[in-house]
């Protein structure tokens, strides 16, 4: 058995303790970089909810979390002498710096604009193909989308101004409705991507987060609906069974409660 230990500040406590898990914990001894990846996602996705939720007190045991996946992973890899933790900070460390030669170089950015340009810049002289690349394809598809056009938008291709974006918005909508009317389905899914593109990209825009607005949303219509269910309950009443202008009636009355 380990020695007994106690939390505490020091990373490489955590570091350590990560060791003697692989070592003496059958579960933890077990798991492959394949068998956590999802695990890792949901940690990220937690710390998420804390900030929307500004809940920093759980913030900081989800960041705990997502710090300990790292380690983890980096430990699992030690164990096949592909890289070690030391090497994951030098390599973050070393992207940082060459990444912002307006800090710690000769280069001036006046912007955030340029910062953005250069940092494309850069990274096609790193040896990607592509502006596009990096972006993960197991990013939910809204996100994804937002980063693709900003990336895009980081080297000019972009729309000058915000009325040819609601032109594009109005030329997908009805697009979509033709197809629709046509009932064919593959066209109208390629139509309805289309059209969520350029939902996305009128939110970019204007400085709005597509995927932050539609989490934000879906709060709001659970909210809502939970209290309607909650009324017909208090009324002895089942939801299965109410009429939708009952139904309607109780979310009218959500709405006013969240806009007092």
């Amino acid at each position: 058995m380990a020695e007994d230990r106690k939390p505490t500040r020091n990373f490489e406590d955590l570091v350590k303790i990560v060791k003697i898990l692989r070592n003496e914990c059958p579960w933890d001894r077990k798991q492959t970089h394949q068998s956590i990846k999802d695990n890792l996602i949901e940690e990220a996705y937690e710390a998420v909810e804390a900030i929307d939720e500004e809940d920093f007190e759980e913030l900081e045991k989800e960041l705990g979390d997502v710090l300990l996946h790292v380690v983890f992973h980096s430990r699992m890899a030690e164990q096949t002498n592909t890289f070690s933790i030391e090497n994951v900070i030098y390599s973050i460390q070393e992207k940082l710096i060459r990444r912002h030669p307006h800090v710690f170089g000769d280069e001036v950015a006046v912007d955030e604009d340029q910062v953005a340009e250069n940092w494309e810049n850069i990274k096609m002289d790193e040896g990607k193909e592509s502006v596009l690349d990096g972006i993960p394809k197991q990013l939910p598809a809204l996100i994804r989308a937002q980063r693709m056009q900003e990336k895009a938008a980081n080297v000019g291709f972009d729309w000058p101004e915000s009325s040819q974006v609601w032109e594009k918005l109005e030329e997908e909508l009805q697009e979509f409705k033709e197809v629709l009317a046509e009932e064919n389905h593959q066209k109208s899914r390629e139509e309805f991507g289309d059209l969520l593109f350029s939902l996305v990209n009128i939110g970019r825009f204007f400085d709005l987060n597509a995927e932050d607005s539609l989490r934000a949303t879906n709060k709001k219509f659970i909210n809502r609906f939970q209290y309607i269910e909650q009324t017909l309950q208090d009324e002895d009443k089942s939801i299965s069974e109410s009429s939708l202008e009952e139904m309607d009636k109780h979310w009218n009355d959500a709405k006013k409660l969240n806009e007092g």
